[in-house]
């Protein structure tokens, strides 16, 4: 399964990026080389994943994985599959019944086997270009293993290629911002509020001029 999963990125995913929607890029260099690591990213559109993935070099592949509702993505057998075995999601179980037990085991597990997990903190695609507030899962995680650093990154501009509800996709180019990893801090609320404010400089940053000539990835 993990040469379907690279043939999917390589000649699906990749192409879709680079020729359909394009990309600007900076502070590529801090995304994890290897695991356990954690990626935490905005959410508002349905390219969200495939983007990130495209990022990571084709040998890393099978170790990154995004991490997933299963009550959305398990709804039908085709899907389930596809979403495991060639997305290469880690479902998580959103479910009240759910609760009684550790819904984060199967992240622990991943992180444990050395791997590179993506999360989203909002939970949910929000408004198109709009962050919404993160969710303290992430909080909880770094808890339980607190030696995985966090790399966060902020989308500009794929809340407009194809936003929640849309499923027609409209090329625009996408900025993408990477911070250095940080670490976990002993504190759930204040490892929130750090994240937070690193998002916030990420966002302040597709502002500020000469970003384009510094660099540019298409």
């Amino acid at each position: 399964m993990a040469m379907l999963r690279r043939l999917f990125y390589l000649l699906l995913v990749k192409p879709l990026v680079l020729f359909l929607i394009g990309l600007n890029v900076r502070g590529r260099q801090h995304l994890p080389s290897s695991g356990p690591a954690i990626v935490v990213a905005n959410h508002n559109s349905h390219l969200d994943t495939l983007v990130l993935m495209s990022l990571f070099p084709q040998a890393l592949i099978p170790d990154v994985h995004p991490v997933a509702a299963a009550d959305y993505f398990f709804r039908n057998r085709c899907l389930k599959w596809f979403a495991l075995n060639i997305v290469g999601i880690v479902p998580i179980d959103r479910r009240p019944s759910a609760r009684d037990g550790d819904t984060l085991a199967p992240l622990l597990t991943a992180l444990d086997r050395g791997k590179i997990l993506i999360l989203f903190p909002e939970g949910s695609r929000g408004a198109p270009e709009r962050r919404g507030k993160f969710k303290s899962g992430i909080a909880h995680l770094l808890s339980k293993r607190p030696e995985v650093p966090v790399t966060p990154v902020f989308f500009a501009g794929l809340g407009k290629c194809l936003p929640k509800g849309e499923f027609v996709l409209v090329p625009f180019f996408v900025d993408v911002f990477i911070a250095p990893a940080m670490a976990w801090n002993g504190s759930r609320s204040g490892f929130m509020d750090l994240l937070e404010q690193a998002f916030d400089t990420l966002q302040n940053s597709a502002d500020r001029p000469g970003f384009e000539e510094e660099e540019r990835e298409t």
